[in-house]
C-alpha cells in the first residue's frame, strides 16, 4: 500500500519559487560534476520506505497549505562529511499542483496516508489551476471555484 510524506517547504513563497530553487540546485550540481537530479536531504530515513517507493510522493506545505507534490523515485542513505547518517529523497522533477489544503506547521516530515492526500488539480477540470495561489484561495473561499 502506498504512503506519502508531508513536509514544510521552508523559505519558499510559492510553487514557482520552489520550482526555480530546485532548477538552480540542479544546475549547481551539474556544474560541480554531480548528477543533475532533484533531491531533498533529511536527517531520518523513513521506516516505511518500501511503501513510499511504491508510488509515494513528497507533499510540500507552502505558506500554510499543502499545494504541490513530487513523486519520490528512490530513498538513499548516506553519511555526510562529518560522518552523520542522512537520508536523500530522490524526487521526480515534475511538480504536480494539488487542491490546496490548510496544514499546521511542523518540524521534519510526517507520513501521509494515500486516502488523506489532497487530490491533484486537473488542468482541464479545475479553473483555478492557472490562477495565482492567493487569488485562487480567495475565489475558493467565496465558493466560486
Amino acid at each position: 500500500m502506498t504512503v506519502h510524506l508531508l513536509k514544510m517547504c521552508v523559505g519558499c513563497d510559492s510553487v514557482e519559487h520552489l520550482a526555480a530553487w530546485q532548477k538552480q540546485r540542479r544546475a549547481e550540481r551539474h556544474k560541480s560534476g554531480e548528477k543533475s537530479r532533484t533531491y531533498h536531504v533529511t536527517r531520518n530515513t523513513p521506516k516505511r520506505a518500501d511503501e513510499i517507493i511504491d508510488g509515494g510522493s513528497l507533499y510540500w506545505i507552502v505558506k500554510g497549505q499543502i499545494r504541490v507534490r513530487q513523486r519520490i523515485r528512490a530513498i538513499e542513505q548516506f553519511s555526510n562529511r562529518e560522518g552523520q547518517r542522512k537520508c536523500r529523497l530522490i524526487l521526480m522533477t515534475e511538480l504536480v499542483r494539488t487542491v490546496p489544503r490548510p496544514c499546521r506547521p511542523m518540524q521534519g516530515w510526517r507520513y501521509l496516508e494515500a486516502e488523506n492526500a489532497p487530490a491533484d488539480l486537473g488542468s482541464a477540470r479545475d479553473a483555478g489551476a492557472k490562477l495565482p495561489d492567493k487569488l485562487a484561495d480567495e475565489l475558493r473561499a467565496l465558493g466560486l471555484l
